[in-house]
C-alpha cells in the first residue's frame, strides 16, 4: 500500500515541502485530478513553487526518487 510511503515522505519532508493528500472523488480534488491527468489511483504529482509538474509517479510511489527531486528544487 502506499499509505506507509506517503506517511514516512509527510514526516521526512516536514518543512521543506508540503504533502498534499486529495481525494479524487470530491469536488476539489476531482477538478485536480482532471487539470494533472491524473488516470488511476495512486499518482504522486510533485509540483514546482510555479505549479509546473517536474515528477510523476503513478503506483507505489518511489520514495528515494521523490526526496531526490525535492532536494533538487530546494537547491
Amino acid at each position: 500500500m502506499a499509505k506507509p510511503v506517503v506517511d514516512g515522505l509527510e514526516r521526512k519532508l516536514e518543512g521543506q515541502a508540503r504533502v498534499l493528500r486529495l481525494n479524487v472523488l470530491d469536488d476539489v480534488g476531482g477538478e485536480l485530478a482532471l487539470h494533472y491527468s491524473v488516470r488511476s489511483v495512486p499518482t504522486f504529482v510533485l509540483l514546482n513553487s510555479t505549479g509546473e509538474v517536474v515528477l510523476r509517479q503513478t503506483g507505489m510511489p518511489d520514495r528515494d526518487a521523490i526526496e531526490t527531486a525535492v532536494e533538487e528544487l530546494l537547491k
